[in-house]
């Protein structure tokens, strides 16, 4: 299934959300009130190989642990992603087995083209 996982107190998902014009039958999971499941967490890591990867760097969260001196490793990123939604990279778009993680202009624009054609 196709589906678009954002947060919706995001301005950025949202405005990207608005720019795809995805078609109806898209799921919409925003994981403020759905995390992101185990299944799907283990599909995105098969993808990038690294948790660390699937982590927003400026999640509030990891500024704190950052600041407070402590060091992540794979495990620890791992932890992190499936206790606090905050620290996903978003938005992130499954569509027809390829995934598109985060926000950076050429991202979007690859969503586009999987998307639209």
């Amino acid at each position: 299934m196709n589906t678009y996982i954002y947060l919706s107190t995001c301005n950025t998902c949202m405005r990207i959300l608005k720019e795809l014009n995805l078609p109806e039958g898209t799921k919409l999971q925003d994981v403020k009130h759905e995390p992101i499941s185990q299944a799907q967490l283990e599909a995105l890591y098969a993808v990038t190989q690294s948790y660390e990867q699937l982590i927003n760097k400026r999640s509030r969260v990891l500024q704190a642990l950052n600041k407070a001196g402590k060091t992540l490793d794979e495990m620890g990123y791992k932890q992190l992603l499936e206790t606090e939604y905050s620290c996903l990279k978003r938005p992130i778009l499954h569509w027809e087995n390829n995934f598109y993680l985060g926000n950076a202009k050429k991202t979007v624009a690859a969503m586009q083209q999987a998307v639209h054609g």
